[in-house]
């Protein structure tokens, strides 16, 4: 079956870098629909969505966009309205995918019309930032794809035309393979860390399909975060377990392993149900190939491999996390419950290992016992997070939201 792609792009500065792309979409068997989100210029020929229906759908002209006083200003309003044709494109059923090509001021763009697409939608952004840290993790989308356009800045060339090419026929390939989820089917969205360190993933997932859930486990390295919070906001999950809080941490100390200003507030926002405990709430994470910051050199730190690894929080830096952790709970116009292991939050943590640190640990516990208040329900367990008994408490839970209805099993 032939797919069709939305081509985003501004068509006055790089017509040939995306009429390449249309064109080799289309020899692959597939349809295009452009979309031109200049401001000044126009394109070489007609294409299907000009900038002045991107201009009207943000409900401005293409002269107000001009008359905004900078390029910043007008760019905003085109993003507006080509994350708005975006959405009604895919609801009227016209695109099965889109592809955008840019600068930093295309990808600005790129990533609010990637938002406006479910997961399950290819969404493909050839960038000449992407993979940058001037991209913050809360504007991903959970499923983008992007790819370096390297070469790319001005004009067609050979190293432009391969990542071109790729690009165009991942998205298409990508739109002819994808398994969209399944309508209808609950989802539980978990977060975690790997099954070396935490194990809850493994004691809960088949009991949760087993119940007839979906279950979306995603790991707390900021990315995981991002992914989890953009679908929680889409209204995605019929409940989330919120079990490991690194990634808050992260943020308090300013550490890049995190999933933006943001995390842990769309569950609330929503009223989506949400079971939190504190997995990992005394470890501080950091680039492995990146000095360590001067506060945590002296203390216990955990290497995971090349890319991430871990330092200890003290039992004051652990009650501040825990008040941080309530205060983004407490707003949820949802319910909230919150289950608290004291022997431990991870696998590093237990007797011999480098975390090791009961008087923290204790410390950590009575924080959250103090701040887990109305209108968040706690429960307190005797045992590790990797215990059974933890899970199982979990599992009570669920099903007490199940039978009462506040976990809805159809998705709507």
């Amino acid at each position: 079956m032939q797919k069709t792609i939305l081509v985003i792009g501004t068509y006055d500065t790089k017509d040939p870098e995306l009429n390449f792309v249309a064109e080799t979409i289309q020899k692959m068997g597939g349809a295009v629909i452009e979309m031109d989100v200049s401001v000044l210029g126009d394109p070489s020929r007609p294409v299907t969505i000009s900038k002045h229906d991107v201009a009207a759908a943000a409900g401005k002209t293409i002269q107000e966009a001009i008359d905004a006083g900078d390029e910043n200003h007008a760019m905003q309003i085109m993003a507006l309205g080509a994350s708005k044709l975006t959405a009604q494109l895919y609801a009227e059923g016209r695109i099965h995918g889109m592809i955008a090509l840019g600068g930093t001021m295309g990808t600005d763009l790129a990533l609010d019309c990637a938002r406006a697409l479910p997961v399950g939608v290819p969404k493909y952004v050839v960038s000449t930032v992407a993979f940058s840290p001037l991209i913050p993790p809360d504007r991903l989308s959970a499923d983008i794809q992007m790819i370096l356009w390297a070469g790319g800045l001005y004009g067609l060339n050979d190293i432009c035309m391969a990542t071109l090419s790729q690009a165009a026929g991942a998205v298409y390939g990508a739109a002819l393979a994808v398994v969209p989820p399944k309508p209808g089917q609950p989802v539980i969205g978990m977060m975690s860390f790997g099954s070396s360190a935490l194990k809850y993933m493994v004691h809960l997932r088949q009991p949760l399909v087993d119940r007839g859930f979906s279950v979306a486990v995603f790991h707390g390295t900021g990315m995981g975060g991002m992914a989890m919070e953009s679908l929680t906001e889409q209204g995605y999950f019929a409940a989330v377990l919120e079990l490991a809080v690194a990634e808050i941490g992260n943020i308090m100390v300013g550490s890049a392993v995190n999933a933006g200003a943001n995390r842990m507030t769309a569950a609330a926002r929503r009223g989506t149900p949400i079971i939190a405990a504190p997995g990992f709430g005394d470890m501080i994470d950091f680039p492995t190939w990146a000095p360590v910051p001067e506060r945590f050199r002296n203390r216990p730190y955990h290497a995971h491999n090349r890319l991430i690894a871990s330092a200890s929080l003290t039992g004051p830096e652990r009650r501040d996390l825990a008040r941080e952790v309530a205060r983004r709970l407490k707003p949820s116009t949802g319910p909230v419950h919150f289950v608290l292991p004291t022997q431990g939050v991870h696998a590093w943590d237990t007797e011999g290992m480098p975390a090791h640190d009961p008087d923290a640990l204790a410390e950590m516990v009575e924080g959250y016992r103090a701040e887990m208040t109305d209108p968040i329900q706690l429960s307190v367990v005797e045992c590790h997070i990797n215990d059974l008994a933890f899970s199982t408490r979990v599992l009570e839970i669920i099903d007490g939201w199940i039978a009462d209805g506040t976990i809805r099993m159809d998705r709507r």
